[in-house]
């Protein structure tokens, strides 16, 4: 048996990580149909691209996370609206209201930490994932920290299909 896997004709591994994003589009969507209410205690933790196309936030945000940031969906947001490639937000960052807009094609991470569910995946046009950030920190009670997967028991889904570097 030969330790070399063939290249597949069929794009698998963009097919699965854009069925992972059609995930979080559908719970924000069940978000945005209920008034913004998040059910119980479910709250996000949603990591995007800040560089990657079709995102929109504030300079002042763009000069303080240029590559990567989170934000937290929890008591404090407004305004969501789902579209089928992207979400928008109003968020609040030191008491400064803040819009942002968010290709589902940026996003890097999505966990619920009130029920250990989360998804990584790699920003669509990113061969190397997420690195590591500091949270936004946007303005939400509490310090919960979003999941991180490994033997803890959470429901991290990661897909990686052995792309050739």
């Amino acid at each position: 048996m030969s330790d070399d896997t063939p290249d597949s004709l069929i794009p698998y591994d963009e097919i699965v990580q854009e069925a992972l994003r059609a995930v979080v589009g559908r719970v924000l969507g069940e978000v945005e149909s209920t008034g913004g209410t998040l059910p119980g205690d479910h709250h996000f933790y949603i990591t995007f691209k800040t560089g990657a196309a079709g995102v929109s936030i504030p300079a002042h945000l763009k000069e303080r996370f240029p590559d990567e940031m989170t934000i937290v969906l929890q008591n404090k947001f407004w305004d969501l609206n789902v579209a089928p490639d992207h979400f928008s937000v109003g968020l609040s960052f030191n008491q400064m209201p803040a819009k942002l807009v968010v290709p589902f094609s940026a996003i890097t991470a999505f966990v619920d930490p009130a029920v250990d569910f989360g998804l990584q995946f790699q920003a669509i046009g990113d061969p190397q994932g997420p690195e590591p950030h500091d949270a936004a920190e946007n303005d939400s009670p509490g310090g919960d920290e979003p999941g991180t997967g490994g033997d803890d028991g959470s429901n991290v889904v990661t897909i990686d299909f052995g792309r050739k570097k």
